[in-house]
């Protein structure tokens, strides 16, 4: 496959929610990064220093289990590709399962691709409101 192929490939999996099949496009080790505090937030578990195809699954698996996937409203806006890189623009629009509160964020996804497997990870959103929408904290609310 291409890189755009399997940038392409990547999205429908996570659309599908099948997180073996997301895992299966990973190598066995990976590079992810977040832009999160590398020790994350207790609000938010998934986010957690990663770099197994087993983690993949486990973080794909998590992040499941807490929102509502009926209510996924994620869109990617544009893919652009150079050579093995890609980079994946769009906004995430979830609701959490246990607060209900639903939060929309702009991300980045940088990816980079190696013999049809994903090597490098790495994910920019706007972490305070996934916090936030996640917190028991109802004191302030995510827009």
């Amino acid at each position: 496959m291409t890189t755009r192929e399997t940038v392409q490939e990547l999205l429908r999996r996570m659309g599908e929610g099948d997180v073996d099949r997301i895992a299966a496009l990973f190598a066995e080790q990976s590079e992810w990064r977040f832009n999160w505090p590398e020790e994350g937030h207790p609000s938010v578990p998934w986010i957690r220093p990663r770099s197994s195809r087993h983690d993949v699954a486990e973080h794909f698996r998590m992040l499941g289990a807490y929102h509502v996937p009926e209510l996924n409203g994620t869109s990617v806006a544009r893919i652009l590709v150079d050579g093995d890189d890609a980079v994946v623009l769009g906004d995430i629009a979830q609701t959490v399962e246990t607060t209900g509160r639903s939060y929309t964020s702009p991300f980045a996804l940088h990816l980079t691709i190696e013999n049809d497997l994903i090597t490098r990870y790495h994910i920019y959103e706007d972490s305070l409101t996934v916090a936030r929408a996640l917190s028991d904290d109802t004191r302030r609310q995510a827009s």
